[in-house]
């Protein structure tokens, strides 16, 4: 993210007219707060009024971004921004440590995912960028199902992630240890929950879900951790050059029913 302060100079009414076509629920006080919170510093007048470069507006943009794509807490945002203005704070950054953050983030940062509309196999293609037979392949393996004749997001995410791996060579039959793997974490999810299900009271299903996901989330974290260490054991050690995530919330205490409460995640599902 540039520092630079070069370019012009806009008052809050003039960079709100820029982001809501984007982003239609900015407003000035939401402005103001991610400048109180240290996200943003835009120049003053002699007045007091709030000037705005360009450089703040694409900031803006990238918070914005990233809170609604990412669904990730304002501290990490602010991590990240840190990093790409280069103040010397960039460290390595392991898979297992960026779920680390996710777990640890805030309640405020996991708001549901909007529902995406349901899509049609030509619409997949598109948007996945693979091909007819690629598709019919992980559809073979079972690692994308549709409902009728449209698919849901989460076939979208599948087929993202299996184009990219098939960038490495991965075929879809080398998936199916991954498969497996996920289905044994929706099992033990599914068993950690099951006491909350048979309760009667409003609200139960929905306990349930949430604790579900978070159990989720501890599983990935912790598959990522022991996949670290065997790749740094056959001396493949490595990592991306990222922003430094947080370390992760210690373990609640699990509740009387046995099932564990699980961390507030700011995961999006």
């Amino acid at each position: 993210m540039t520092s630079s302060r070069e370019g012009a100079s806009l008052n809050i009414g003039e960079v709100l007219a820029r982001l809501r076509p984007e982003f239609p629920d900015i407003s000035p006080s939401k402005i103001r707060f991610l400048e109180a919170e240290g996200l943003i510093e835009p120049a003053r007048s002699r007045s007091g009024y709030r000037q705005f470069a360009l450089a703040d507006v694409e900031r803006l943009q990238y918070i914005l971004t990233t809170q609604r794509d990412e669904y990730l807490p304002l501290r990490v945002i602010k991590e990240r921004l840190d990093a790409l203005d280069g103040d010397g704070r960039r460290t390595r950054q392991t898979l297992a440590t960026a779920l680390g953050a996710v777990v640890a983030a805030d309640e405020a940062a996991r708001q549901p995912q909007s529902s995406a509309a349901a899509m049609t196999r030509a619409e997949l293609l598109e948007a996945a960028g693979i091909d007819a037979d690629r598709l019919a392949e992980l559809e073979d393996f079972g690692l994308i199902r549709r409902s009728g004749r449209h698919y849901g997001p989460d076939a979208l995410e599948v087929a993202r992630a299996c184009a990219a791996l098939a960038k490495f060579g991965v075929a879809a039959r080398n998936l199916r240890g991954i498969k497996a793997a996920a289905e044994r974490d929706i099992s033990l999810a599914e068993q950690l929950v099951t006491p909350q299900l048979r309760q009667r009271g409003a609200g139960a299903r929905a306990a349930a879900a949430q604790d579900a996901w978070q159990i989720a989330t501890l599983s990935l974290w912790l598959h990522a951790a022991l996949v670290e260490s065997g790749l740094d054991e056959a001396g493949l050690a490595g990592g991306v050059i990222a922003p430094p995530a947080a370390p992760p919330a210690a373990a609640p205490a699990p509740r009387e029913d046995g099932v564990g409460g699980g961390l507030r995640s700011a995961s999006s599902r």
